[in-house]
């Protein structure tokens, strides 16, 4: 099975968890990073998801899986111990268009959730398309320690940077020109071992403009 990869602007929309064990209470940890209004479904919580009830960072529905609860929603994930319920939860989505994720079930899956870890705003996902979740947090554990929190500073002083150059009007091949400059640069180097006078030097001398954070 091919899968095919995007990213989804979750912010404020319902996305609906059922389960109330560990692995659900991960999923709705990364739902309410990205943004989304997180409605939960199960007759017990661990206390993590209880935290969150109580803070009401999320919406507590203390009862078993209903069609109705996933009514509206824009994606499901569904996390519980049974195969008949995960099962109904699946075919429920399906017919209502709306995405839905069984927990190590690709079969059951309109998506499926790669392995990931941020540096700010950098995001690096890696998926083995369901075959072996194991293998992705295993890939994703010896990233972490390649790409440090240099990259996601990094990654802030380009997006910077690309507004201001952008503005000033060059053609294409002359701005990429200047972005691919910094990055085979030091610069990395220098951010990672904060000397940002270094770092700020480089950016001046190959772009003209000012380094910002």
């Amino acid at each position: 099975m091919k899968f095919y990869p995007v990213s989804l602007d979750i912010s404020n929309e319902k996305c609906v968890v059922a389960g109330g064990g560990d692995v659900a209470e991960r999923k709705v940890v990364r739902l309410l990073e990205c943004g989304a209004r997180v409605v939960l479904v199960s007759k017990t919580i661990t206390p993590g998801l209880r935290t969150m009830k109580d803070e009401e960072a999320i919406e507590y529905v203390p009862d078993d899986y209903s069609e109705e609860h996933i009514e509206g929603a824009f994606l499901v994930i569904g996390a519980t111990d049974r195969d008949d319920v995960n099962e109904r939860i699946y075919r429920d989505s399906r017919s209502r268009g709306i995405l839905v994720n069984i927990v190590d079930e690709p079969t059951r899956c309109s998506f499926i959730v790669p392995a990931v870890f941020r540096r700010k705003d950098l995001l690096i996902a890696i998926s083995t398309g369901g075959k072996s979740p194991a293998l992705a947090r295993r890939l994703r554990e010896n990233m972490e320690d390649k790409y440090g929190p240099e990259y996601g500073i990094l990654l802030d002083i380009m997006g910077n940077l690309r507004k201001k150059i952008i503005a000033r009007g060059g053609t294409s091949v002359e701005n990429k020109r200047i972005f691919e400059s910094v990055l085979d640069s030091d610069i990395l180097r220098y951010i990672r071992e904060e000397e940002w006078y270094k770092a700020r030097k480089i950016v001046k001398d190959r772009t003209g403009e000012k380094m910002e954070l």
